[in-house]
């Protein structure tokens, strides 16, 4: 079945604007309805925020932020408002313990005879001396699920081990953009006069660790180096700015870019690098066909990222991440067959087309029940 039949709704902490198409695209296999629940970050979280749904409904979430750090929790103060109000038949929602107000809308759709579908990025397994009794929790959690909805295999291994039966748990690509319309871009067999670009494009801030990148470049042979273009805005600009000013003058900062503009800068590219964490920009570099390095971020990238197209750093140093830049800059006819293959891959398994695909496969298995 390629439709959910039945009134859907969908709770999220937050409503982050990359998150919006995918939200539109499985509205549009909803003919009864998809409805997204979720409210605004915290004021010192760097979250591009604000965008609403065109297709999919929105009910504004209140959200009370508690404590931070190990002990954050979320209560969303109207989440039982809103269940009365849509009346969904199914409620997928972040499978995550520390949002209190989950547990009421857990047991409102009970008593209402609905099915629970949990989404979330897996449960590593945790540490420290309140290890067991955290285990125990997520166990008991996530067992109140009709269904496990995951972004990557590693994920599904994880809720496994919680004791979840594995056929009720669904894969779903993390995804932020459709299938690449274009036909693959095929670049030239050597590098332009200028030598090899290096692109980077991602919010300026310290999880994406733009400052290894330039320190990074910084330590290859003269010989070696590549241009370093660095797209985005945030608070860290003018911090880079002065770094690279210093130790990698080759370094050309864009700022925001968009449209035309950065498709321009995605296909003078040669490699694309990410050092940190947030990768929703890597689908749309390898949509253009560029091969990718990126940090081991939550495990979703193992999906993604593979030794067809690109490499994992493993420690995250500079000095890891400027041996591989050196590696797949050394060979370009290599490095234009592993950008062939994230195409294949964006364009065949990792898009929002599928992603959407489990989302049904998911909801109907739940129905069947």
């Amino acid at each position: 079945m390629n439709e959910i039949k039945v009134k859907v709704g969908l709770q999220q902490r937050v409503l982050p604007n990359y998150r919006v198409p995918f939200f539109d695209a499985l509205s549009e296999v909803c003919p009864a309805g998809l409805c997204v629940f979720a409210g605004d970050p915290r004021p010192d979280e760097a979250l591009d925020s604000g965008v609403v749904p065109l297709k999919a409904d929105y009910f504004h979430a209140r959200n009370r932020h508690l404590l931070s750090g190990m002990a954050y929790a979320c209560w969303q103060t109207n989440i039982q408002d809103w269940l009365e109000e849509w009346q969904p038949q199914v409620l997928i929602m972040e499978a995550n313990p520390r949002y209190p107000s989950s547990q009421k809308a857990i047991n409102w759709m009970r008593q209402h005879g609905g099915r629970l579908i949990g989404w979330g990025l897996g449960s590593p397994k945790p540490q420290g001396s309140l290890a067991g009794p955290r285990l125990k929790r997520r166990k008991r959690f996530i067992s109140q699920f009709d269904a496990l909805i995951t972004y990557s295999r590693t994920g599904a291994q994880e809720y496994a081990e919680l004791g979840f039966p594995a056929q009720r748990i669904f894969s779903a690509p993390n995804a932020v953009a459709p299938k690449p319309t274009q036909s693959a871009l095929e670049r030239p067999p050597t590098y332009a006069p200028g030598g090899p670009v290096v692109l980077f494009v991602g919010r300026l801030q310290a999880r994406k660790k733009v400052d290894y990148l330039i320190c990074a470049c910084a330590v290859l042979p003269q010989d070696q180096r590549p241009a370093l273009w660095i797209v985005g805005d945030g608070p860290l600009r003018r911090e880079l700015e002065t770094l690279a000013e210093e130790i990698y003058p080759s370094t050309k900062f864009y700022g925001a870019q968009h449209g035309s503009e950065l498709e321009q800068l995605f296909q003078s590219a040669d490699l694309f690098v990410l050092p940190g964490t947030g990768g929703l920009a890597v689908q749309q570099a390898m949509a253009y066909a560029l091969p990718v390095i990126v940090g081991a971020a939550d495990g979703t990238q193992s999906d993604l990222v593979r030794e067809q197209n690109g490499w994992i750093l493993t420690n995250g140093s500079p000095q890891e991440l400027s041996a591989l830049i050196a590696r797949a800059l050394g060979n370009v006819e290599h490095l234009r067959e592993m950008g062939a293959a994230s195409y294949e891959i964006v364009s065949r398994e990792v898009n929002l087309e599928n992603m959407v695909a489990v989302f049904v496969s998911g909801v109907n298995s739940v129905l069947e029940v």
